[in-house]
């Protein structure tokens, strides 16, 4: 029996199944990852979160990075992998998905119940009064006079709904993952390293709590020991294959 055939077989006597994903699924959908030799890391530094409220330089460094990212999230589409995860869901099979993901793609194939404990970088949120505008026009804004936008109600502060470096995950996002991965009986991770924290605890935690752990990713993880079945291969190509073996059960 093939790993795929063994996780579909226990996939279908489970009960609580939760999803972790992390940018190795989004790669499938023609997204960077930030630290990849294509990724936006490989010829700049990240603004701090410190340094993008306290310097004008710094926000439009941030503004710069963030409007060549936007258009790799413009036109991606959701892939094969977003496509299983939401019919799981669907199908009452799988709880929720936690991603580290900012991309929406999750959403773009249907799933419902996303907990995104990095934000969404399809918004704009400002810092003086709260209101949220779409990503595309305040980029387009940027891009046209190089400037930084302002907040448009009241002059405030303009940052993409993302949680930079040196800023805090939401708690209550954060709060709900980690209940729902402490109930969780069997527990994907994937397209994730596992080592960016909190984040990287979650997969641990689910083991801890007596979930069976799948970890799908291209490369090895720290975290490879603990699972009960890894597969370095394609998670989309992966997910179809326990799929393809559920919907003969």
């Amino acid at each position: 029996m093939s790993k795929s055939h063994e996780i579909a077989d226990r996939l279908s006597r489970s009960e609580n199944v939760i999803a972790f994903t992390g940018a190795g699924i989004s790669t499938e959908s023609g997204i960077p990852d930030f630290r990849s030799p294509g990724g936006i890391w490989a010829n700049s530094q990240p603004v701090l979160f410190q340094d993008f409220l306290a310097s004008a330089d710094s926000r439009h460094e941030y503004w710069r990075q963030k409007s060549v990212s936007h258009s790799d999230f413009k036109n991606s589409k959701a892939n094969a992998g977003h496509q299983v995860l939401a019919r799981w869901e669907d199908a009452g099979r799988l709880q929720a998905v936690i991603t580290q993901n900012i991309d929406g793609l999750h959403q773009d194939a249907g799933s419902n119940k996303v907990l995104e404990l990095h934000g969404t970088a399809r918004e704009i949120m400002c810092f003086g009064c709260d209101a949220r505008y779409g990503a595309g026009e305040m980029t387009e804004k940027f891009l046209a006079d190089d400037q930084v936008p302002t907040c448009p109600a009241c002059g405030g502060l303009l940052k993409h709904a993302t949680v930079s470096f040196g800023q805090q995950l939401p708690d209550d996002v954060l709060e709900e993952a980690i209940q729902l991965t402490s109930n969780a009986d069997h527990y994907f991770a994937m397209g994730s390293s596992l080592v960016v924290e909190p984040a990287a605890s979650l997969p641990r935690l689910a083991k801890q709590n007596g979930a069976n752990l799948v970890i799908i990713n291209r490369d090895e993880t720290p975290q490879d020991d603990l699972a009960d079945w890894v597969i370095h291969a394609s998670i989309g190509d992966t997910l179809k294959a326990i799929d393809k073996y559920l919907a003969a059960k």
